[in-house]
């Protein structure tokens, strides 16, 4: 607990590594190539944002680490799964994703497809088929409403839609609320429900917590967008403004943006102050998410 926040976020992010690569399916396993390809989506890449607040969160209900590694990795396996197919050309059509070629150009585009319904039903197979308290069936629904019509998916299906349209405030923020925030919000509720439970206040304020810091991400990642470049990034930048995707650099302006940053920031933080020093790690995790550079 004493570690510094920069040796913690490697020691949990080298924890859902080697736990991801353990529980996905081998490479020479039949079907290798289907295999091979979820592993190459899967590993070697990414900040594992999503793990690190499944972690973070368990500390404020004593979580047994390998509870919390279960949930981590089902997390990120949907959040992965999205990655693939978001990168599909009936999507979004991106051919860079975490400084690699994207699935679908790695591989072939049913590959990357069938990778990203193999990631889904693997993290709930995992959710399902190990010990993670009291609370199993609550996560279970909970990572499936946020993957669903009336979460990821459904932000999804708003942002295709919404190219080329004037959107206002409160509707960026409903699309982003699903798109983005509903798995960051199952990330730290269920890094909480793995452990002992915490009461109806605290359970409220988490809440707070995450819907906030799933806000503050994506408001970050429009202004990483316009400001960072490819390398950096690891992914195309300036993409949501040549596909003419409203973003809150387009609807507010950088400096704007930059300050509603800020007042998310201060808005999550302000929601986890009652938690003490129990809430360390998502207190940094609020500031890394809000200064993080790509």
């Amino acid at each position: 607990m004493n570690s510094s926040f920069t040796d913690w976020m490697a020691t949990t992010q080298g924890r859902t590594e080697a736990a991801l690569s353990r529980l996905l399916p081998a490479r020479d396993s039949i079907p290798q190539r289907l295999h091979d390809a979820m592993r190459y989506a899967t590993l070697g890449g990414g900040k594992r944002v999503r793990p690190l607040l499944v972690f973070a969160a368990g500390e404020l209900s004593n979580a047994p680490p390998e509870r919390l590694a279960i949930a981590a990795c089902a997390v990120e396996l949907i959040h992965v799964y999205s990655l693939v197919h978001d990168d599909l050309p009936c999507m979004d059509n991106d051919v860079l994703r975490r400084g690699r070629p994207t699935c679908h150009i790695e591989f072939d585009e049913a590959t990357a497809l069938l990778v990203g319904d193999s990631l889904q039903t693997l993290a709930f197979e995992l959710l399902a088929s190990h010990p993670l308290g009291q609370h199993q069936l609550e996560m279970i629904t909970l990572l499936a409403q946020a993957s669903g019509s009336c979460g990821m998916a459904g932000g999804q299906a708003i942002d295709l839609a919404a190219v080329g349209k004037p959107l206002e405030q409160a509707e960026l923020e409903l699309m982003h609320a699903l798109k983005t925030g509903a798995l960051i919000r199952a990330a730290v509720l269920l890094g909480a429900l793995a452990g002992t439970p915490l009461s109806p206040e605290e359970r409220q304020q988490l809440d707070r917590f995450a819907k906030r810091a799933g806000l503050l991400f994506q408001v970050v990642d429009d202004i990483l967008d316009c400001t960072a470049n490819t390398a950096t990034l690891g992914k195309t930048a300036g993409k949501d403004a040549a596909a003419d995707k409203p973003t809150y650099v387009t609807l507010l302006g950088l400096d704007a943006a930059r300050e509603y940053a800020q007042d998310l920031r201060h808005e999550a933080l302000a929601a986890l102050s009652g938690f003490g020093a129990r809430a360390r790690r998502l207190t940094e995790l609020a500031d890394f998410i809000c200064h993080r550079q790509f």
